[in-house]
């Protein structure tokens, strides 16, 4: 149960970030024209003086896909170009065996469903039809062009290795895109690859492709994916392109203060890329608790409720009472924990440096991991239906 709030003046200071985060918007936001603009010059912003600006003994690796921090000089090795072609290390006729999924009438082989150029689609009825830049991407971009849905999914919902983009506010989307393309938003984990990939097709993108991929994942209504569960152990897992999966059903690792979101169905959703198979989130006993005392109260600390007493301010302030945006400022509930937490890592890192990012910077400053922990647990656990008021969370 939320409690209410006793102190005035933590309220009225509440009320007056939410005013100047509201005006920021109103003010900054992005046309949502084909005319907003997305142009194609180069990266020349700076970047944060060099390594050493990262705090990589208190990182959530498992935020981010890995579990040891980077070595010195270790950088992130580029994607390579999507393919059609067969993987000489596989048998060719395993390749090329029809692949079917439960409720799909559609038939897709292995060689197909990997080709990120020419995005499968299981269930096109679930969705607008997808524009060229959804389906093949940035056509400038050649033969290294790759669809938006190939990691986001058709249906948008992407994975824990990426994000989530369906419901999110056209201004928001639009003003993301031109943050990788002006080195105002990049990974503060440097090995992390696929946001080296984000920032090409963002440098890449026409100011018409960016509107088209906005307007379509913004058209679409955010669903439970993601399913929270409190435990003390998780599965042993081992990871693939910066996703956890697990390599046995039991649970017999200890979670260790991570939060570890594997796949419902490694087949389904890893190999054959299913949009309808959503994720399991394993995080922390006590995390949930926890986090909705930062969430809805700013993480009182101690007995008192003082104005004070407050480690941050509630995300409720701006994010908005059931957690689904207010305006073009994002919504959260029921997002992938993984992604959540790896985002305020980056803001109070600094390697998201747009002018909507500072305003975070104070909000993250005094959050520890373990605060991440419990924060991204919580809003992961809200329903994007009913907001604070329905849980996706589960009992051990």
């Amino acid at each position: 149960m939320r409690r209410p709030v006793t102190t005035a003046v933590l309220g009225i200071t509440c009320f007056l970030l939410g005013a100047a985060v509201a005006r920021y918007y109103d003010v900054r936001r992005l046309p949502t024209s084909p005319s907003v603009a997305i142009s194609h010059t180069a990266d020349t912003t700076p970047r944060p003086g060099g390594r050493t600006s990262i705090d990589f003994a208190s990182e959530p690796l498992w935020a981010y896909g890995f579990d040891r921090p980077p070595l010195p000089g270790e950088n992130a090795q580029p994607q390579p170009n999507p393919t059609h072609a067969l993987r000489a290390n596989e048998d060719s006729a395993e390749q090329t065996r029809p692949r079917h999924l439960p409720e799909s009438n559609a038939t897709y082989s292995l060689v197909e469903i990997r080709d990120l150029q020419n995005v499968i689609d299981w269930f096109p009825n679930d969705h607008p039809p997808m524009s060229d830049v959804i389906a093949h991407g940035p056509a400038r971009m050649g033969a290294a062009r790759r669809g938006c849905g190939s990691c986001h999914l058709p249906n948008g919902k992407g994975r824990p290795e990426n994000a989530s983009v369906a419901g999110l506010p056209v201004a928001y989307f639009l003003r993301q895109l031109r943050d990788f393309r002006d080195g105002k938003r990049y990974s503060a984990d440097p090995r992390k690859p696929n946001t080296n990939t984000m920032i090409a097709l963002a440098k890449n993108l026409t100011d018409d492709e960016a509107q088209q991929a906005a307007n379509y994942f913004a058209s679409m209504s955010w669903a439970p994916w993601i399913r929270v569960v409190e435990t003390d152990l998780v599965p042993r897992t081992r990871i693939d392109g910066n996703l956890f999966l697990p390599i046995e059903r039991e649970k017999t690792q200890p979670i260790a203060g991570r939060i570890i979101e594997v796949p419902e169905d490694v087949e389904q959703a890893e190999l054959l890329r299913s949009p309808h198979l959503g994720f399991v989130a394993y995080v922390p006993v006590g995390s949930l608790k926890n986090g909705e005392d930062f969430v809805l109260r700013g993480g009182v600390q101690g007995a008192a409720d003082t104005s004070s007493s407050h480690k941050t301010t509630p995300c409720i302030t701006c994010h908005g009472e059931k957690l689904t945006g207010v305006a073009d400022i994002p919504p959260l509930a029921g997002r992938s924990p993984s992604y959540l937490a790896r985002q305020m890592w980056d803001m109070q890192q600094g390697t998201r440096n747009s002018d909507a990012a500072q305003l975070m910077k104070p909000v993250l400053a005094n959050l520890t991991p373990r605060d991440l922990v419990a924060i991204a647990a919580y809003l992961a656990s809200r329903s994007p239906v009913g907001g604070i008021e329905k849980s996706a969370f589960q009992q051990r």
